[in-house]
């Protein structure tokens, strides 16, 4: 019986907060920054609904600049904002969140959902934060791009208190979670974290509750090239391909391989046997290559020993070790022989 693998707990359970009361009244944030109460149904109190894209102008970008309007100031926010009401933000005023793994967005993924805020609403807010009396996204990068394509003008936020360690957490489970996310991405953003926040793999797989594995087997690639890395990350080859280059060692042979996968749309299970047998050949060739080097080394030792015994007319044996290091040995059979030794030694070393 397989063990399924844990995806993690999600974004509730690092937040640890509970369903809000969709029944209750909620603050609303217009964009003079004044809170006004609207309904279980985001309305305001006697006005009739409308949509939050408050202008019919078009746009194709995907990701757009939030800079240009003035950013909130802390003292702006109502205390009570920073618990699980949802207030309305505008989506310029709005920064990305840095830890954000994610390099490349789906451009027709983001335009299918803008077209569903059109036709649905926003069913669930994005989270933001305050840093240096700014907002900043902590989830739902997809929703706020989605939103600006939309034209939306103000956008349903949750505001939380999270520090850097937890945002980088709730940005990694937020992708995890997602299929569409690179390896690589997915690596890196471990990488970042560990390094971010000394700690091991252990110590992020307990914080995310996944296989420790699950980390060491993503981080692993990135061991590779960067051009195989790179390979991963527009797919042109899948991560089995490039987790079954890794055994090679040698960067430009790996390199060798991706082009051929790319060239010849090998399996993962066809490379794998193609490395294997490669890697076997190898050591096979590696062994006899040492056995020769070994059988060179030995009769230049034996030459070596029969000059020394020549010249000092004695048995000689010459032992070798490792890292070309050893020992001379040299026989003598009473005192006498041995001051010999010695004198033709010393008085040969000192001519």
């Amino acid at each position: 019986m397989t063990r399924k693998k844990r995806l993690g707990r999600g974004l509730e359970a690092l937040l640890n907060s509970t369903e809000p009361d969709h029944s209750a009244t909620i603050a609303v944030m217009d964009p003079g920054n004044n809170f006004i109460d609207r309904n279980h149904d985001g309305i305001p109190d006697g006005a009739q609904p409308e949509m939050s894209g408050a202008t019919n102008a078009q746009t194709d970008v995907v990701a757009a600049d939030r800079s240009r309007t003035p950013q909130p100031q802390i003292d702006s926010v109502p205390e009570n904002s920073l618990t699980s009401d949802v207030v309305h933000l505008s989506v310029y005023e709005i920064e990305d969140n840095p830890f954000q793994p994610r390099r490349e967005f789906s451009e027709p993924e983001i335009v299918s959902l803008s077209e569903s805020l059109k036709e649905h609403d926003l069913m669930q807010p994005i989270l933001v934060r305050v840093v240096d009396d700014r907002y900043q996204l902590i989830s739902g990068e997809r929703r706020l791009r989605a939103a600006i394509k939309a034209n939306w003008q103000t956008i349903p936020a949750r505001i939380r208190n999270a520090d850097d360690r937890l945002v980088s957490e709730l940005a990694i489970v937020e992708n995890l979670q997602r299929k569409d996310l690179n390896a690589i991405e997915k690596a890196l953003s471990f990488r970042r974290y560990i390094d971010e926040h000394r700690c091991t793999q252990e110590d992020l797989a307990k914080r995310l509750k996944i296989d420790r594995s699950t980390i060491a087997n993503l981080m692993r690639l990135l061991e590779l090239p960067t051009k195989i890395q790179t390979s991963v990350q527009t797919g042109r080859i899948s991560a089995g391909h490039a987790r079954a280059l890794l055994p090679l060692g040698d960067a430009q042979m790996q390199q060798a391989w991706c082009d051929r996968i790319e060239r010849e749309g090998l399996s993962v299970r066809a490379i794998e046997k193609l490395v294997a047998e490669q890697i076997a050949d190898e050591e096979v060739h590696g062994r006899a290559n040492a056995e020769r080097a070994r059988r060179s080394r030995d009769r230049q030792v034996e030459a070596l020993q029969h000059e020394l015994r020549m010249a000092l007319g004695t048995a000689v044996k010459i032992k070798t070790g490792a890292k070309n290091r050893g020992q001379i040995v040299i026989s003598f059979k009473d005192n006498d022989e041995f001051e010999r030794l010695r004198e033709l030694l010393l008085d040969g070393g000192a001519q």
